[in-house]
């Protein structure tokens, strides 16, 4: 009988996509002056916290996998708020909290919660750009590519896609929920 790999721990696991994480922000952040980069690493910080936060809300999976992913995600979430991470935007941070932008369960669960945050990084980030000098400001609509893209990288590197976000929203728990398209 051939051996299974080792799977990594789930540290290791935690480690690997906080680095993938961050490494994303650092690629989203390149085609924007450099002025902008604090602010584009804060809102990939905050929209992938929010992204992790979405393990509430998954279906199980069978044991062992469902306690490694609870745990990996988890470990993500913590690590997101580390002083290592934030050190450096903790002023955009602060900024986007006030402005609502916080981890909350409703994220996971609520479409129109997901929509508010989305304008509301892409409103903070036009606002950042919008204080540079005209020359340096990026073209319009890049702030809405840039969030796009941070939250497809966020939940494509921690393994949450929207579809099954959306599948386990309507479907847990022991009844079917409906669908607002469903209710007419």
């Amino acid at each position: 009988m051939a051996e299974s790999p080792r799977r990594p721990s789930p540290e290791a696991q935690a480690d690997q996509r906080l680095t993938e994480i961050l490494r994303a922000a650092d690629s989203w952040s390149r085609e924007a002056p450099t002025a902008l980069m604090p602010a584009i690493r804060a809102v990939c910080i905050r929209l992938a916290e929010m992204v992790a936060d979405q393990r509430h809300y998954l279906a199980p999976l069978p044991e062992p996998l469902e306690s490694e992913r609870r745990a990996v995600l988890t470990l993500i979430a913590d690590r997101l708020r580390s002083k290592q991470v934030i050190e450096g935007v903790e002023t955009h941070l602060k900024s986007l909290e006030e402005l609502e932008l916080r981890s909350t369960g409703s994220w996971a669960i609520v479409a129109t919660a997901q929509t508010e945050w989305i304008t509301t990084a892409i409103r903070y980030l036009e606002v950042c750009a919008a204080e540079l000098p005209s020359g340096e400001r990026p073209d319009p609509y890049w702030a809405d590519d840039v969030v796009a893209g941070i939250i497809a990288s966020a939940r494509a590197l921690i393994g949450v896609d929207e579809l099954q976000a959306r599948t386990e929203a309507r479907y847990s728990g022991p009844m079917k929920r409906v669908a607002p398209e469903d209710e007419l």
